[in-house]
């Protein structure tokens, strides 16, 4: 991109997209500010594990000089499904990694700690929650913090997720609830504490499917077990089922008794968590989501095209953030540059949105299969 001087870029969010997009926009000598509201970078656990898939999350890490590090990293051997009975915990399905070990599993927090380590120290201004953005005559965009303050950009990238703040400078489009709610809980040391239903999981994900209700289960690194019960339920479920979700006794009795039936090896999930449960409302933004270009402003990942959590995600919103900053770096203008790749991240994210509600359709059935 040829200019006078190197265009003020600010990506708004720390997370896998947006540090991809910072990365590799330093490879290539362009300068690059990301603000997160995030105190810091271990201000809260970052979440479960994640399958990179080659086309997409290890085609962007490529791109980033970061694919060796992630290899080092990873576990191939996650990349294992076993779909068992509800009623008696039988193997009804097996999916073992492949030989070329296609989609490696990595912990959420493990893949964000790469790409920090691998950015300039100071490229993430912690503690900076962004309230908007106004787009500007001039083509610029004035990016607005949440202690009153402001700046002005060339460009301002919104990979703040779900609940972006950028968003609104493109489009009205809001998330809506799928109908469907996860409820976490987790197993420490699993091997020796749980050995039972490390058994069960294998060295990957377990996948156990009744009417409108599913179990979850997948291996992180560490001996630690992530554990989902999925439900197909009013967003409100526990309101009408008189539950405090801060009630761990009372929200756990409930839960057994919705799986009541299933075989007691897998109701071991309901009881015995060493993590307190936690409910996780899924949200989708609709599709397709598109808007039209607005000059100084554009969005990756979840902000861009927010999807239910089916192994999809993370790996589109690495790849936008390598497809956005390569565009950046090789096209005349900024504005040229946010046209070409939204030429190509809104048709991509189109036809996976629809690949994703159907991954959750599989995942939690509305009737038994």
């Amino acid at each position: 991109m040829n200019s006078a001087r190197d265009p003020r870029i600010a990506i708004v969010g720390a997370g896998l997209g947006g540090l991809v997009c910072a990365r590799v926009l330093q490879q290539h000598g362009r300068s690059v500010t990301v603000f997160e509201r995030e105190a810091s970078a271990d201000a809260r656990p970052q979440g479960g594990s994640l399958d990179m898939h080659a086309e997409t999350g290890q085609a962007a890490l490529r791109s980033a000089g970061l694919l060796d590090r992630f290899h080092a990293l990873a576990r191939p051997e996650g990349d294992e499904w076993r779909v068992l009975d509800f009623a008696t915990a039988g193997l009804q399905a097996h999916q073992g990694p492949s030989a070329a070990g296609g989609r490696p599993e990595i912990d959420r927090g493990q893949l964000r700690g790469l790409l920090l380590d691998s950015i300039t120290e100071g490229t993430v201004r912690w503690d900076r929650a962004v309230s908007g953005v106004t787009p500007r005559t001039d083509g610029t965009c004035r990016l607005l913090f949440g202690d009153g303050t402001a700046e002005d950009f060339d460009l301002v990238v919104g990979a703040d997720g779900a609940w972006s703040r950028v968003r609104p400078a493109l489009s009205h489009a809001a998330p809506g609830y799928t109908g469907v709610t996860f409820v976490e809980t987790g197993f420490d040391h699993c091997d020796t504490r749980h050995p039972a239903l490390a058994r069960l999981v294998g060295n990957g994900s377990m996948l156990v499917k009744g009417a409108g209700r599913s179990l979850v289960a997948q291996r992180n690194s560490n001996g630690h077990i992530r554990a989902y019960i999925a439900l197909r339920a009013p967003e409100d479920w526990h309101v009408a089922a008189g539950i405090d979700l801060g009630d761990q006794q009372a929200l756990r009795t409930h839960l057994l008794r919705m799986f009541d039936g299933w075989d007691e090896g897998l109701r071991y999930i309901l009881r015995n968590g060493d993590n307190e449960f936690i409910n996780r409302s899924l949200f989708v933004l609709p599709a397709p989501h598109t808007w039209e270009h607005v000059p100084g402003v554009t969005l990756l990942g979840d902000a861009a095209h927010l999807m239910p959590p089916v192994g999809l995600g993370a790996n589109l919103a690495m790849l936008d953030g390598s497809d956005l900053a390569h565009a950046l770096v090789t096209e005349s203008s900024l504005g040229d540059a946010v046209r070409a790749y939204e030429g190509i991240m809104l048709p991509r994210s189109i036809e996976a949105a629809t690949g994703s509600a159907q991954g959750l359709d599989h995942l939690v059935p509305v009737t038994a299969s």
